[in-house]
């Protein structure tokens, strides 16, 4: 490290958990931080403040103003310029940050380019808003041995989980399937206080900084907060399952895509149509209720709902499966079926 690197950690490399050999060890990290929204932003942050010498973000999504509330790297200017979150996000960390490499990559996350997206990673810092990105992410990282920490935020509480494979559970030793489509609250139906994905992800921050520099106590479970009622929780995990689907049996069936959602652009009606095989009958009563407050629902019965949201129009079927008109790139339908029914 030369005399300006030590200036600028001064107050991190006086601490005794992480001094100066440790500092060398985040110059020399490489960390993935997949999905550069709420929490995204809040993680990268701290790690290019911390040092961590080579950052890689990768977002699909571009600004919009309701982001400014909450994505803490992101503000006015970036808006007007109609910029991805991504190219925003690195133009940023680099402003911050001049002594690390930062790259910000605008694409979506999927089966089919996680594998190289880790490569070479140190840690994986989960930011992402949906389940299914989850359940690849946890795939591949167990697969390959890297740890990643997952985080997770909505109205006022969220929680926070270390993954270190072979050494505790993984994502689906806890939650062997993803949550069924529709029973799971979302930013975008039960909204979100900024404090709450701040604790959050400076609680997954501190944990990526204490398993790149190998000093304090990982979380060994889960981390849990409401900061609208004040309570904080830990739970512990009890290590890997045995029968665990990824890190027991080695069975990476969402990797493998042989799990998740099924999408298919329809020919000739500018719409994209979502299948979500195994996940039961769609809540359409709770979700008209959940998203009267937020989209307009132009039809609702024991069949179907349909509800109009910006430019989009999408009809949800009790099978769990939705048409949503108005798109043919999959990977936007994929997003907006994530933001308004889950999962």
């Amino acid at each position: 490290m030369t005399q300006a690197n030590l200036s600028r950690y001064a107050r991190q490399t006086i601490f005794p958990g992480i001094g100066q050999e440790g500092q060398r060890k985040l110059l020399a990290a490489r960390v993935l931080v997949v999905g550069c929204g709420a929490n995204g932003t809040v993680i990268a942050n701290h790690l290019a403040r911390a040092g961590v010498g080579h950052l890689t973000i990768v977002d699909r999504d571009f600004i919009e103003l309701n982001n400014l509330q909450r994505q803490l790297l992101f503000d006015e200017q970036d808006l007007a310029e109609n910029l991805p979150k991504a190219a925003a996000a690195e133009r940023k960390l680099r402003a911050i940050n001049s002594d690390i490499t930062v790259r910000g990559l605008v694409t979506d996350v999927n089966a089919e380019n996680i594998e190289t997206l880790i490569a070479g990673m140190t840690l994986v810092m989960d930011g992402t808003d949906n389940f299914e990105t989850r359940y690849i992410l946890n795939d591949a990282c167990v697969k390959h041995g890297i740890p990643w920490i997952y985080t997770g935020a909505v109205s006022s509480y969220g929680m926070s989980q270390t993954i270190i494979p072979g050494k505790t559970a993984c994502l689906r030793c806890l939650y062997n399937d993803i949550p069924p489509a529709g029973s799971t609250a979302t930013c975008d139906t039960a909204g979100v206080i900024g404090p709450v994905v701040s604790a959050l992800a400076s609680v997954s921050a501190a944990e990526a900084i204490k398993l790149i520099v190998g000093q304090g106590d990982v979380n060994q479970g889960i981390i849990h907060m409401d900061l609208w009622y004040n309570s904080f929780e830990q739970f512990g995990h009890g290590g890997p399952r045995e029968d665990c689907p990824a890190c027991g049996q080695r069975n990476f069936e969402f990797l493998n895509q042989e799990r998740g959602a099924e999408t298919v652009s329809l020919c000739g009606r500018n719409a994209v149509q979502i299948r979500v095989p195994g996940s039961g009958t769609l809540p359409l009563e709770q979700l008209a209720a959940r998203l009267g407050a937020v989209a307009t629902v132009t039809a609702a019965n024991n069949y179907l709902l349909r509800f109009l949201v910006d430019e989009f129009d999408i009809t949800l079927f009790a099978d769990a499966r939705a048409i949503i008109k108005g798109t043919q790139d999959e990977s936007v339908a994929r997003g907006l079926y994530a933001k308004y029914v889950g999962s």
